[in-house]
């Protein structure tokens, strides 16, 4: 595998590696270091080799699809990995390597693979330093979006996210469907099993009615439409709080907001929090939240967060952004709103219904535990590695 980050952590690397290694499948994975690490360490049953990188290496992958210099720099230490280990199949973690890892070993008799974690091209579209000098006219996402035609088509067999990001790649590319192969990012059972509440999170929110938000909170993952309910929201459920467990470089506009609607009492900005609370907060919600903006990238991914809603049996309010919306629908497991109003009316049905809340979660849950789980769909990643075996 090869990853131009730190590791760990990266849950989907670390849990891709884990199940290719539970099948019987030697995994080494190629990344990163910027300090003093060992750099070489076995994580899990992963065989972790780390080069050592600096600030400015980090700085040039950005870009990556405008001058040489990454690439240039990325092959040299691919291309060692490779020859020192004798590797058979290369696992590329996503677009900004591919190019990189491909020309260090476009020479060899090597099976690669690449997985795609995010249409990259399109979410770049929204990144805050595209939308000012020098970014906006160094980075461009049209080029990033030619270099993954470009390379999908090179590689052997490209991983995506959700069915819907297939679609639209194939229909894009022209590639062969059976080329392409989707592993969600869905949670491990295990981690549902083994999750700790911290009660006094619990304590802190017992007496509200809780609509939950995890993750990041840029802008285009549409807290401004929970924000912008909580005036009418609030005449109808007194003791509503929106939680917001994430941060980002948008909190300000927010809270901005927050203010301007001197909602301040029923929204708790709980900030960047480690991954160990989100079960405490998923307890002692009522309601869980998505509201992601649509737009291309969106439409075909998830966020990963309605899972861990899903398997602690919360009700979700989710927008219509397709993927999440397929998902909830398919499942059961929660309402679908398009703007303000249509987000303020699934709150209130959800408020006003005991019973409704209770179904949802339920199916939510029993989807996750017996269909959309980790060990489960990730199959597709196994079965895909024994045609390689053969």
């Amino acid at each position: 595998m090869i990853l131009d980050k730190t590791f760990p952590p990266d849950p989907r690397v670390e849990n891709e590696a884990i199940s290719l290694i539970e099948a019987g499948f030697e995994v080494l994975l190629f990344c990163l270091t910027y300090g003093n690490e060992p750099l070489d360490v076995n994580v899990n049953g992963i065989e972790v080799k780390r080069y050592k990188t600096s600030k400015l290496e980090y700085k040039l992958s950005a870009l990556a699809y405008t001058v040489p210099f990454y690439n240039s720099a990325m092959s040299i230490k691919i291309r060692h990995f490779v020859k020192a280990n004798d590797i058979d199949v290369m696992h590329v973690h996503d677009l900004q390597i591919a190019e990189a890892a491909y020309k260090a070993t476009k020479e060899m008799n090597i099976t690669r693979v690449l997985d795609l974690h995010e249409n990259r091209p399109e979410i770049m579209k929204f990144y805050p330093h595209l939308q000012k000098f020098p970014g906006k006219f160094l980075i461009q996402p049209s080029k990033w979006k030619e270099k993954e035609e470009q390379y999908i088509k090179l590689y052997s067999s490209t991983i995506v996210v959700t069915e819907e990001a297939k679609e639209e790649l194939v229909k894009r590319t022209q590639i062969p469907a059976e080329s392409v192969v989707v592993v969600p990012n869905t949670i491990r059972q295990t981690l549902l099993k083994s999750s700790e509440v911290d009660t006094s999170i619990m304590g802190r929110f017992e007496n509200d009615f809780v609509l939950l938000y995890i993750g990041d909170t840029g802008l285009r993952r549409g807290l401004l439409t929970a924000i912008d309910s909580l005036p009418e929201l609030s005449e109808k459920i007194p003791n509503i709080k929106l939680v917001i467990v994430g941060s980002s470089s948008s909190d300000e506009v927010l809270k901005s907001r927050v203010s301007e609607l001197a909602a301040e009492k029923h929204v708790s900005f709980e900030g960047w929090q480690q991954p160990e609370t989100f079960p405490s907060y998923i307890d002692a919600s009522t309601v869980c939240i998505s509201p992601l903006q649509r737009n291309q990238h969106h439409d075909t991914t998830y966020a990963n967060k309605i899972f861990q809603y899903m398997g602690f049996g919360k009700p979700l309010l989710v927008s219509d952004a397709t993927a999440q919306k397929n998902v909830v629908e398919n499942a059961k497991s929660g309402l679908i709103h398009e703007n303000v109003q249509s987000f303020v009316a699934g709150v209130c049905e959800l408020y006003e219904s005991e019973n409704l809340r209770m179904k949802l979660g339920a199916n939510g849950k029993k989807f996750v535990s017996k269909e959309f789980y980790w060990e489960k769909t990730s199959e597709k990643l196994i079965d895909l590695y024994n045609k390689f075996n053969r």
